[in-house]
C-alpha cells in the first residue's frame, strides 16, 4: 500500500518472496540454500573422515590466524549486541512494541517459554561448566596471571566468579536475544519468512530474495551445525564419563581418559536418533515436553545441592558475584588484552582460550537459538522479550554456577576433595563433586539423574537445531512435513560431532566452530543495525499514522 503523499515515510516491506521448489525431493524448500548447505557440510565430514591429518593441520593453522586477527572484532561485536538489546528494551517507545500484531497473546506460557529458552540455549553447558568454569578460573584468571591473588586460594574465588559470570551472562543471552528479535520482529509484524535473511530486510529489502539472501541463509545453516556440534561434543563427552562413573564398562574410555570411538558412536546413535524423532514431532509436542522435563530435573538437582551442598556459601557467592559482575561488566566487556610486557602474552592467551572462544561460540549458536527463540516468542513486547531472554536465563546460570561450582570449590578449599575435583577432566568434575559430597550409593543415583538430564538436554538442543535448519532451508516454513530433510540433518550432525571427536577430540570441534562462526559474525553485526533501523522507522511511522505491520497495511488497503 503506498503511503499518502504528505507522509514522509513509506510503510514497511511486508513481502519477501523466496523461491522454493514446487515438486520433487525439494518440494517446499529452497534448492539454492538447501543443496549448497548440504554439500558444504558433507564435504567437511568427508574431509575429516578421509583426510584426518590434513584436516587437523589445516584447521589448527586457520584457527590461529582467525583468533589472532579477529579477537578484537568478537569482543566489540558482542558488546554492541548487548548494548543494543538493552537500549531497545529500556527506551519507553520501543520497549512497548510487540513482536506480532497489537494485542496478540503469546503462544506459550511463561514457564514453558523459560524452559525452552534455557534448554535450547545453555542447558548442556551448565552441566559441564557449572563446576568446570569456576574451577578453571579458580586455578587461572587475569588476576592470578598478574600476581594479584594466588591460584586455588580463597582470594581467587571472587575473581573466578567475575569471569565465570562474564562468560555466561548478558553476553551470551544478549547475542541470542538480538538475533531472535531481529528475526521475530519482521517475521511476526511484517509477515516476512521466519528465516535469517528476513532480519536484514530493513536494510536491503527485496534484494534478499536473490543470491545475497541465499548466501546469508547458507552461512547461517553451516554456522548452526558447527555451533551445535560444539555443544553436542561437550555433552557427549560428559555423557560417556557419566556412564563410566555408573560402571557401564571400561570400554567407554581410552587409556588417556578420553571417550573411546565405540562410546562416541553409540552415544551419537542413541542421542541424535532420539533428537531426530523429537524434531519430527515439532516444537509444540516433543521439544516442549522435553524442555519442561529438563527444567524439572534441573531444579531437582539444584535442590539437592542447596540441601547437602554449600548452600549458604553459594548464596553469598551469588550475591557478591552478581555485584562484581555488574560493576565490572562495561570494562570487562570492552577490554582487549595486548601482547608484550610481563603478563601481556599470558593475558592474551587466556582471553583467546576463554572469552574469544565463548563469543565465537555464542555467535555460531545464535542462528539456531535466535531462530528458536523467535519461533517461541511471538506476541511478547520487546521489553518483556529482552528481559525474559537476557535477565532470567542469566540469573539461572549465575545461581546454578554459584551453588554447584561453589560447592566444588568449598570441597577443595576445605581439603575434603584433596584435589580429586579440580584435577579431574572438566567433563568429569560434576561427577567427581557428587562422589566427594555424597555416599557412594546416593552418588550413583544422583549421577544417574545427571546422565538422564544430559540426555534430555542433548536431545532438546539437537532436535531444536535440526528443526531450525530445516526451517531456514524451507524458506521460513517452520512445520514442514518433508521429513527426509530432517533425517539428513540429524545424520549430518551426528557425523560432524563423531568425526571431529574422533579426529581430535573437543578441540577439533571448537576450532571448526570458531572458523565457521566468522562469516556469520558479520551477518549478526548487520542484524544489529537492521533491527535498530526497523524499530526507529516504525516509531516514525507510528508518529505519522503510517501502518507498521502487515495487518495494519491490509486494513488500511481495505479501508480504501
Amino acid at each position: 500500500m503506498p503511503a499518502e503523499p504528505d507522509h514522509p515515510i513509506d510503510p514497511p516491506l511486508i513481502d519477501l518472496p523466496i523461491k522454493t521448489a514446487s515438486r520433487g525431493f525439494y518440494d517446499g524448500f529452497s534448492r539454492e540454500v538447501t543443496i549448497p548447505s548440504k554439500v558444504i557440510v558433507s564435504l567437511l565430514i568427508m574431509w575429516a573422515i578421509f583426510f584426518p591429518v590434513s584436516a587437523s593441520e589445516t584447521l589448527s593453522a586457520a584457527n590461529s590466524s582467525i583468533i589472532a586477527t579477529f579477537s578484537g572484532w568478537y569482543v566489540y561485536l558482542v558488546a554492541f549486541l548487548m548494548f543494543t538489546c538493552f537500549v531497545l528494551a529500556l527506551f519507553p517507545q520501543s520497549g512497548t512494541l510487540r513482536i506480532g500484531n497489537p494485542g496478540e497473546e503469546p503462544e506459550f506460557g511463561r514457564f514453558s517459554w523459560f524452559a525452552m529458552l534455557f534448554g535450547a540455549g545453555i542447558g548442556i553447558g551448565m552441566l559441564t561448566y557449572s563446576t568446570g568454569e569456576p574451577l578453571a578460573h579458580f586455578s587461572n584468571n587475569p588476576d592470578i596471571i598478574r600476581g594479584l591473588v594466588d591460584a586455588r586460594t580463597a582470594e581467587a574465588v571472587r575473581p573466578a566468579y567475575i569471569y565465570t559470570f562474564l562468560h555466561w551472562g548478558f553476553a551470551a543471552w544478549g547475542t541470542y536475544a538480538l538475533v531472535g528479535l531481529a528475526i521475530g520482529y519482521v517475521a511476526y509484524r511484517r509477515n516476512l519468512p521466519l528465516t535469517i535473511r528476513s532480519a536484514l530486510a530493513p536494510l536491503f529489502g527485496l534484494r534478499l530474495s536473490g543470491v545475497w539472501g541465499h548466501l546469508v541463509d547458507i552461512v547461517a545453516v553451516v554456522a548452526t551445525i558447527l555451533g551445535v556440534a560444539v555443544t553436542m561434543g561437550i555433552g557427549v563427552e560428559q555423557f560417556v564419563m557419566g556412564l563410566a562413573r555408573l560402571g557401564v564398562g571400561d570400554w567407554l574410555l581410552d587409556p588417556d581418559g578420553s571417550s573411546s570411538i565405540a562410546a562416541v558412536i553409540l552415544s551419537l546413535l542413541v542421542l541424535v536418533g532420539a533428537s531426530t524423532i523429537s524434531a519430527l514431532s515439532g516444537v509444540g509436542r516433543g521439544i516442549k515436553w522435553l524442555s519442561n522435563l529438563n527444567m524439572g530435573l534441573s531444579f531437582a538437582l539444584l535442590t539437592l545441592f542447596a540441601i547437602v551442598g554449600s548452600a549458604f556459601g553459594g548464596l553469598k557467592l551469588l550475591g557478591v558475584g552478581v555485584w562484581d559482575y555488574l560493576r565490572t561488566l562495561v570494562p570487562n566487556s570492552l577490554t582487549l588484552f595486548d601482547a608484550g610486557g610481563e603478563f601481556g602474552d599470558a593475558l592474551v592467551q587466556w582471553q583467546l582460550d576463554w572469552s574469544v572462544f565463548y563469543w565465537a561460540w555464542w555467535i555460531a549458536f545464535a542462528p539456531f537459538v535466535g531462530m528458536f527463540i523467535a519461533r517461541i516468542s511471538r506476541g511478547r513486547t520487546i521489553r518483556e522479550y529482552v528481559f525474559g531472554v537476557v535477565l532470567v536465563p542469566s540469573l539461572m546460570c549465575f545461581f546454578w554456577m554459584a551453588m554447584v561450582g561453589g560447592t566444588a570449590i568449598d570441597l577443595e578449599l576445605s581439603g575434603a576433595a584433596q584435589g580429586s575435583i579440580v584435577n579431574a577432566a572438566m567433563s568429569d568434575q560434576l561427577f567427581a563433586t557428587l562422589a566427594v559430597l555424597l555416599d557412594p550409593a546416593v552418588a550413583a543415583v544422583v549421577s544417574g539423574l545427571v546422565v538422564l538430564l544430559l540426555m534430555t538436554y542433548l536431545i532438546t538442543s539437537a532436535d531444536s537445531a535440526i528443526l531450525i535448519v530445516n526451517t531456514i532451508n524451507g524458506a521460513g516454513e517452520s512445520e514442514s512435513e518433508r521429513n527426509h530433510h530432517i533425517l539428513f540433518w540429524g545424520v549430518a550432525l551426528a557425523f560432524v560431532v563423531g568425526s571431529m571427536l574422533i579426529l581430535g577430540g573437543i578441540d577439533a570441534i571448537r576450532i571448526t566452530m570458531i572458523i565457521g562462526a566468522l562469516p556469520f559474525s558479520f551477518v549478526v553485526a548487520i542484524m544489529g543495525v537492521a533491527i535498530l533501523k526497523a524499530v526507529i522507522y516504525d516509531l516514525f511511522r507510528k508518529h505519522h499514522g503510517v501502518p507498521t505491520t502487515a495487518q495494519g497495511c491490509a486494513e488500511a488497503a481495505e479501508g480504501k
